[in-house]
């Protein structure tokens, strides 16, 4: 394994001195003592021939080259045209769905072994032609033998290995800088690694991503907002799946979109509404929104219709994830730093010995200058390095369980600035967050939360009696007790048990209460348990 790691490594390094990566580096404004390592490479000595490629097409062929990690890393890049050039992102955007696909008779040869049967019985028609080709898998177009007219997903071969070799590279990178810097310990590298080598190995099972996509399907039933393709379970498998054909224009044609006269405004703000919907409604949204997974229906331009493909990518967020996360967006929308501030601190993303007033400010003066500013002229990068000045002077932790959330917030305001430049992120958000805050505390929703709640009585009532039986033998349970500790213990372990039954009995009797009814049938519960099991 380190031989392998090793070898890569190399290999890495082939690729940076083939496509003269280095030099791109050293073309920008460097200090004055790392321009000086210029002299220092090896392979820059001698004479070299010069290359004829644009800087974007090196940096596009050097990811292909590298492999699925890289290639990901260039599709996130290409959707921030704010903080990269324009040359480069239109280059780094053909890595949506223009890799370079593998042979058709492995594609095929790989479909015959996972489906248990030749192309030609499985289908009236297959296209060995693909019909797109990405970073982990590629697609084929075909027709099920009952006319339905579907696309046939085909993991790539070999990606394990490789795969594996650059994530041993991540976490050795992710615990040296762990090791060696403090910075890098508030970013938690080692943790972010860990979440995206299970995000990437969960994209390698095409039977988790249809599992996803029929979960998004279900969640967006009807709705006007969001399509998703049907799965056809009997055809799918680990490296396969099989869905519907849908035809749609991509969300960048903006030619093509002009031409069918789509509201570009309608379509930017359905956009931002179907994210919030994910995030908060649904807990259950699309990680992967790059420009190659979205495409618009051609049917209803005027009232135009989102389509999501490649659901392999997932995030979900807790319930309290969520309340803090809304609480924050919408004290931002109000330009209440103060609760910004308090909020960071009681979730525990800021240390608590923070000074409320001094972060306060702080936040003030980052976000102040954004507000009533049409997207077009907000600078988000700018505004995410102000940030991280800001974090690194008050010791902010990066929260690993919204690394995905963050990745497809940068995708989606990559996607709103090359629709609709004018489009007021703010506004179109806010009202959304205040609806679903109302509907949170709403009677029926505060109901729901206390019948979910009582469910778990008879649990505790049985949790209660198997420690009272064990009680009953003290000598058993704990022979090297002492007497001292019997006397001491036993009372306590009588008022906790007592209760215990009076908690349960007094939340089964509260059933169609209001939920703040019960609270303190919760209180001797929780009491009584700890009465019990403390030492």
């Amino acid at each position: 394994m380190k031989l392998l790691a090793i070898r890569r490594l190399f290999r890495i390094q082939r690729v940076i001195i083939r496509y003269r990566l280095d030099d791109l580096l050293f073309d920008l404004p460097l200090p004055f003592w790392l321009r000086a390592l210029r002299h220092l490479r090896p392979w820059c000595w001698w004479p070299r021939t010069p290359l004829t490629l644009s800087r974007g097409e090196r940096l596009r062929l050097a990811l292909e080259d590298l492999g699925p990690i890289f290639i990901k890393f260039g599709q996130l890049l290409s959707t921030r045209r704010d903080l990269m050039p324009v040359d480069v992102a239109d280059e780094l955007a053909k890595l949506q769905d223009n890799v370079p696909p593998f042979d058709s008779q492995q594609s095929v040869a790989l479909i015959e072994q996972q489906l248990g049967v030749k192309v030609s019985e499985a289908f009236a028609r297959f296209d060995s032609q693909p019909l797109a080709s990405a970073s982990v898998a590629q697609v084929h177009a075909a027709q099920l033998k009952s006319g339905e007219e579907v696309v046939v997903k085909v993991i790539r071969p070999g990606l394990k290995p490789i795969i594996r070799q650059d994530l041993a590279w991540l976490f050795l990178l992710a615990k040296f800088a762990e090791y060696s810097s403090t910075e890098a310990r508030r970013l938690h590298p080692v943790e972010v690694v860990n979440d995206y080598e299970k995000t990437i190995y969960d994209e390698l099972d095409l039977l988790r991503e249809a599992a996803n996509a029929s979960q998004l399907r279900r969640n967006f039933e009807g709705s006007p907002l969001l399509y998703v393709p049907q799965v056809y379970w009997e055809w799918c498998r680990p490296k396969v799946l099989v869905m519907e054909r849908i035809y749609g224009v991509q969300v960048t044609d903006m030619a093509t979109l002009a031409d069918q006269r789509t509201d570009m405004k309608l379509l930017a703000e359905r956009g931002v509404e179907i994210f919030f919907t994910q995030v908060f409604s649904h807990s259950f949204f699309h990680a992967d929104m790059h420009p190659g997974n979205i495409f618009i229906s051609t049917r209803t331009p005027w009232n135009p219709q989102y389509i999501a493909i490649d659901c392999g990518i997932i995030g979900s967020l807790t319930p309290e994830d969520q309340d803090y996360l809304a609480r924050n967006l919408l004290a931002f929308f109000k330009r209440d730093y103060r609760k910004v501030a308090q909020l960071h601190i009681d979730s525990g993303w800021v240390p608590a010995h923070t000074r409320v007033n001094d972060f306060e400010a702080a936040i003030r003066t980052v976000c102040e200058p954004i507000f009533e500013r049409p997207l077009k002229d907000i600078s988000f990068g700018m505004l995410l390095m102000r940030l991280f000045q800001t974090a690194r002077r008050f010791n902010m932790e990066i929260q690993p369980q919204l690394v995905l959330l963050q990745k497809t917030l940068l995708n989606i305001e990559g996607l709103g600035r090359q629709l609709y430049p004018d489009l007021d992120l703010w506004s179109t958000a806010q009202p959304f967050l205040e609806r679903w805050m109302r509907e949170r505390m709403s009677p029926k929703s505060l109901l729901h939360t206390f019948q979910t709640q009582v469910e778990q009585v008879p649990h505790v009532a049985q949790m209660t009696r198997d420690l009272l039986e064990r009680l009953s033998q003290p000598a058993v349970q704990d022979p090297l007790a002492t007497r001292q500790e019997l006397r001491t213990a036993w009372p306590l372990r009588l008022v906790g048990a007592a209760l215990l039954g009076a908690g349960a009995t007094f939340a089964g009797s509260t059933v169609a209460l209001a939920a703040i009814a019960a609270w303190p049938a919760w209180v001797m519960l929780a009491s009584g348990l700890y009465l019990i099991v403390r030492r």
